[in-house]
């Protein structure tokens, strides 16, 4: 009985604990769903802000991905053109290339070449200097005839010379060999011609300077002879008082002569002038003396004039005095009087 009467009261304070279990859960219930509404309104309203903020910086980075592709698709553009002109600069090229290649098959033949220098040395000296100042194709007393000479006080004589096939050698060489062999070989043609320039057209007798140009076309050429082997070249030629030049140096040179040739015209006419004021003091003394003569005469003339007058003062007086007088007695002293006065008039 006691065993059931505790079972008993374990079972009602089990259902005792149920129920208040029940009260408290039913309690939770209805706080948790209220508080679970409120949260969800707060996640609602803040996912709205976050899509909203979403949908507003989409907006911004559609409109800047519009500008990018916008510009790119410029860019592109601008891209394509510049190729294009690039194509046909790269097209013009080409045909220049031909033709240098053309150019270079012309002038494989020597007399060419020196015809082709004779004419970049003409067109040179036309760019530079007055026609007074050159002459082309001048012509010594030995039949020689020099390209050009330049007329400063004396002549400045110009040869061309086109020495291209050894230096051509010298730039294909493929080993040390080939390419000293080609430099011997391209010494030698630049020495032949030094000596025919130094020989033939060096005539101070017949108005040149003890020097002359040796007019070389290519700036590369000119650098080889200049500074190849260490300049032994140079200064062969330089021993024989011929001075290299390519179109660049003798442009230099050529700037020179003109404010030689301005200098020189200055001095002439500084001589004209000086002549000039020579003539003009020349007459001017001789102006002098007329004009001191012509004073000298207007000073006698003065004198004599002033001496009139005195003499004619001195007879108006005694013609008033000869007028107060009785006529008996003036008139023998008017009579005696009056011719001394005409003579001193």
């Amino acid at each position: 009985m006691l065993m059931a009467a505790a079972i008993l009261v374990f079972l009602l304070g089990l259902a005792g604990l149920a129920a208040w279990l029940s009260r408290s859960f039913a309690s939770l219930r209805t706080d948790s769903a209220g508080q679970f509404e409120s949260r969800n309104a707060e996640v609602e309203h803040r996912l709205q802000g976050v899509i909203e903020t979403m949908d507003r910086r989409l907006g911004e980075l559609d409109t800047k991905v519009d500008r990018r592709l916008e510009h790119a698709s410029e860019q592109t553009n601008a891209i394509h053109r510049q190729l294009g002109d690039v194509g046909r600069a790269t097209a013009s090229l080409a045909e220049q290339a031909k033709g240098l290649g053309q150019l270079q098959q012309l002038l494989r033949p020597p007399k060419a070449r020196g015809g082709f220098g004779e004419l970049l040395l003409g067109n040179l000296l036309a760019d530079r200097l007055p026609p007074h100042a050159y002459s082309l194709q001048h012509g010594f007393r030995s039949g020689e005839r020099v390209d050009a000479v330049i007329r400063v006080d004396r002549l400045v004589p110009i040869d061309a010379k086109f020495p291209l096939d050894n230096f051509e050698r010298i730039v294909e060489a493929q080993d040390d060999g080939a390419r000293e062999l080609a430099e011997k070989q391209f010494a030698r043609d630049v020495k032949i011609h030094i000596d025919a320039i130094s020989s033939k057209y060096i005539r101070p007798d017949e108005g040149t300077y003890d020097f002359a140009f040796m007019y070389l076309p290519s700036e590369a050429i000119y650098y080889e002879l200049a500074c190849g082997k260490t300049g032994a070249l140079l200064d062969y030629a330089h021993g024989k008082r011929v001075l290299p030049v390519s179109p660049t140096t003798l442009t230099a040179y050529l700037q020179v002569i003109v404010l030689g040739l301005k200098g020189l015209q200055i001095e002439q006419h500084a001589q004209e002038v000086m002549a000039y004021c020579a003539q003009l003091q020349k007459d001017f003394g001789k102006f002098k003396e007329d004009f001191e003569l012509v004073g000298k005469h207007l000073g006698n003339a003065h004198d004599r004039f002033v001496d009139a007058g005195k003499r004619l003062g001195r007879f108006e007086t005694k013609l008033e005095q000869a007028a107060d007088t009785p006529a008996e007695l003036s008139a023998p002293a008017e009579a005696h009087e009056l011719p001394r006065a005409v003579d001193a008039a």
